[in-house]
């Protein structure tokens, strides 16, 4: 399984990116995938968590309203977009993958994924 990671960059405070992980020899219908972030000095952080077999998205209470995450079954993708951002979204965000249906509570932590892509940079400054 191979996930990878696009669409990081530097962007203004308030402005909007997409990011999207494509994924080969795993299918993001399949399972519970979710999106992470790590911004220096920090832990990991779980933002989002998508099960498309149950019909279930989760989010950060940081991020509600302002990021949406959805699977691209056509094109095999797992897409994060972020709106609205400010200095604290400032990360490297990853996607991550499951072996299971279900989302973990609360997302869960980054022990609960077991796939992981090499992550892109989101610098949001003005």
């Amino acid at each position: 399984v191979q996930l990878v990671e696009s669409g990081g960059g530097p962007v203004q405070p308030g402005g909007s990116l997409r990011l999207s992980c494509a994924a080969s020899g795993y299918r993001f219908d399949d399972y519970a995938v979710g999106w992470f972030r790590q911004a220096p000095g920090k832990e990991r952080e779980g933002i989002s968590c998508i099960s498309r077999r149950e019909g279930t998205t989760f989010y950060r209470t940081s991020v509600k309203g302002r990021f949406t995450i959805s699977i691209d079954s056509a094109k095999n993708t797992l897409d994060l977009q972020l709106k609205d951002l400010n200095d604290d979204d400032t990360a490297v965000y990853y996607c991550a993958a499951t072996e299971r249906r279900t989302c973990p509570p609360f997302i869960g932590g980054p022990q609960k994924y077991t796939y992981w892509g090499q992550g892109t940079q989101v610098t949001v400054s003005s």
